[in-house]
């Protein structure tokens, strides 16, 4: 069993070769490598998981057996375990969902370069999810964002290099002051180990030292990682980089990237600086304003759109607000909450951006909503699916959208100070969700005569439709089997404190 110990950097490593490895290989090669690759990381994520729900506790993997500070750490629990295994299962169908599009979006001498990028990606996800070195994360956010910036600008057109450039600029801003954080940090405390700084930060904070340069630490490293997942007001980037890029990167932007800069501030909330120093230094407080507004200002952006990814896009500025709103709360409830919530998303918010193409392919290639009038009917794998996604982003029962909002009020219940505007704006969310996705499924079912557009076979879209209905599953089984996700996110959460 202890093997198994090895498989997290085993997971890391295995990205990083084959994104090495396919930068030689043609398109083809390239495309089965990264499936492979995949598929045996969502195994090896499986049996870390079913290894740490077995010993009931963290485990601590020292690469090459140098003890810190000279050596590397990699930190292996539940929740980590949980993560990982869902990012790679998010992945694959993902890039499954767009390959048929693929050869129309990407030059065909670039296409083996779309898979070293989504190698490149996940690797710099699991090491987030994984590593126990402050450093190393630093390394992996900056491998994230080049590759984030590449899956968006593979698409050679106008509007996908201006997503690109807005994109790069806001996010090494982010990366900057997550650096200065950083360094901050180690100067005051000495290490890079995320242990050994929680040590160390608890003692200064218990004899009242450096309190001023160590709030400003830490609300450095929270706005840098704030840019970088684009909350509210810093998700100007967003719209472009997820509404002009090709099918897989917008469903794997929108799904998993800005996931992994928020687990990487969880991480820091409960293993860097300690949830209760976190949360007496009151920034909580602003993450929870934040994400309120996020959750108002992006519906309404969303419902002023008139194209149907650019919705979606603002949408997941709403969503990424639910995240923070959690954090705000500064509950263990509200953790768990946010967690859910991250899970959730990014199986709703991938199955919409992989079933609006299948609509706008069976509408002339426009994303006007008036063109989508009845694509519903002339696509009815995409129409479901789209449905499906909807009803769980307003919170319908029967879908994780609802458990997630269930989990978030329960959470304001059990806040007393924090309740009121948590629900009042909780509603308004749900409401102003319903106007802009279901004013999107009334159009999509809505006949349109003397139609001169072509509907699709399920023949002819037989992976695609596959990928449809494995996102759906997923989604459902989210809203009707939660309470065990629920639990591992609770026993994760205890993990880390």
């Amino acid at each position: 069993m202890d093997i198994i110990r090895n498989f997290p950097c085993i997971s890391i490593m295995l990205c990083l070769f084959a994104g090495i490895i396919s930068s030689g290989l043609r398109d083809k090669a390239a495309m089965w490598i990264s499936t492979i690759l995949l598929t045996i990381n969502i195994a090896l994520s499986a049996c870390t998981l079913a290894y740490t729900l077995f010993i009931g506790e963290p485990f601590v993997y020292v690469m090459g057996k140098f003890p810190a500070p000279w050596g590397n750490e990699i930190r292996a629990g539940i929740l980590e375990a949980l993560l990982a295994f869902f990012f790679c299962v998010i992945m694959l169908l993902s890039l499954f969902g767009g390959r048929h599009k693929l050869p129309d979006e990407v030059e065909e001498d670039k296409t083996y370069l779309y898979y070293v990028l989504s190698d490149l990606l996940l690797s710099s996800l699991l090491a987030l999810v994984y590593t126990n070195d402050m450093f190393t994360a630093y390394v992996f956010v900056e491998i994230n964002t080049i590759s984030a910036c590449g899956l968006i600008m593979i698409r050679q057109n106008g509007r996908t290099i201006e997503a690109a450039v807005r994109y790069m600029i806001m996010s090494l801003l982010g990366s900057g002051l997550l650096l200065l954080g950083l360094c901050m940090l180690y100067d005051l405390t000495g290490h890079l180990l995320m242990s050994n700084i929680k040590e160390s930060v608890a003692l200064l904070a218990a004899n009242g030292e450096y309190n001023v340069p160590l709030v400003v630490a830490i609300v450095l490293m929270s706005v840098g990682l704030c840019i970088k997942s684009a909350l509210f007001p810093f998700h100007a980037w967003l719209p472009d980089a997820y509404g002009y890029s090709t099918v897989s990167s917008a469903a794997i932007l929108s799904s998993l990237v800005s996931k992994g800069y928020i687990f990487l501030l969880i991480k820091i909330i409960y293993r860097v600086i300690g949830f209760r120093i976190y949360h007496d230094s009151r920034i909580i407080d602003i993450l929870f304003l934040f994400g309120l507004m996020g959750m108002i200002f992006g519906s309404l952006s969303a419902i002023k759109e008139n194209d149907v990814r650019r919705m979606i896009a603002f949408s997941s500025v709403a969503q990424i607000g639910y995240i923070y709103m959690g954090f705000g709360m500064g509950t263990q409830e509200g953790m768990t909450a946010s967690i859910f919530h991250i899970l959730s998303h990014a199986a709703t918010k991938s199955l919409l951006f992989v079933a609006a193409i299948g609509l706008t392919d069976v509408s002339g290639g426009s994303r006007k909503f008036i063109e989508l009038t009845g694509s519903g009917y002339r696509n009815k794998w995409a129409g479901v699916a789209f449905t499906v996604g909807s009803l769980s982003m307003v919170g319908v029962p029967l879908f994780s959208g609802f458990i997630s909002k269930l989990l978030f009020s329960q959470a304001a219940v059990l806040n007393h100070t924090k309740m009121l505007p948590a629900l009042i704006v909780l509603g308004i969310s749900t409401i102003l969700n319903a106007i802009y996705f279901m004013k999107t499924v009334i159009r999509i079912y809505t006949p349109l005569n003397n139609c001169a557009y072509t509907s699709v076979t399920f023949k002819d879209i037989s992976l695609y439709a596959m990928v449809l209905v494995a996102f759906i599953v997923l989604n459902v089984m989210l809203g009707i089997s939660s309470q065990p996700v629920v639990d591992m996110i609770q026993q994760g959460l205890t993990m880390f404190a």
